[in-house]
């Protein structure tokens, strides 16, 4: 498998140990690392923030802490890549699909794509990262960006890095 996920995100759009009380303040706080970086247009975080009130995000793993992938469409996009927050507390997601539960939620992949198709790409490619619970328990027990970036990089290459 490709390093596709990991190859998308640069260690300062990596917010560890991040203190929010919201999925607003979460979603605020990796739109301004992607704006900052040169990834999104201004507009990005308003859009995202629209979407995931009709079309939430929130991945029910069944564990105390799941995951979110709140995103957008391609027009507020200069180029493509990926935020990751590692929540110090779990913030409340609506669930994808029961928009009425609330999923507590503790990794955050805030996608940045200006391509619908690698949208689907991406994705899979989160989801086959988050279906490892030993690899999301250590990346919720991260302490910094570049431990997450390799552990990223070992799951898309299938090594288990310790």
């Amino acid at each position: 498998m490709s390093n596709a996920l990991a190859g998308y995100i640069e260690s300062e759009a990596i917010a560890i140990k991040a203190k929010a009380t919201s999925s607003e303040e979460v979603i605020r706080l990796l739109a301004a690392r992607l704006e900052k970086l040169g990834y999104v247009r201004p507009s990005y975080a308003e859009a995202v923030l629209a979407r995931e009130a009709h079309m939430p995000t929130g991945l029910p793993m069944g564990r105390d802490s799941n995951v979110a992938v709140p995103h957008t469409d391609p027009e507020h996009v200069l180029k493509p890549g990926i935020a990751l927050a590692i929540l110090e507390n779990p913030v409340v997601f609506a669930n994808m699909e029961d928009p009425q539960e609330a999923v507590p939620v503790g990794l955050v992949f805030m996608l940045a794509l200006n391509d619908k198709d690698k949208q689907i790409e991406m994705l899979q490619q989160i989801m086959l990262t988050i279906q490892d619970e030993d690899l999301s328990n250590r990346l919720l027990n991260t302490t910094n960006s570049a431990e997450a970036l390799a552990l990223l990089n070992g799951a898309q290459h299938g090594d288990n890095p310790k």
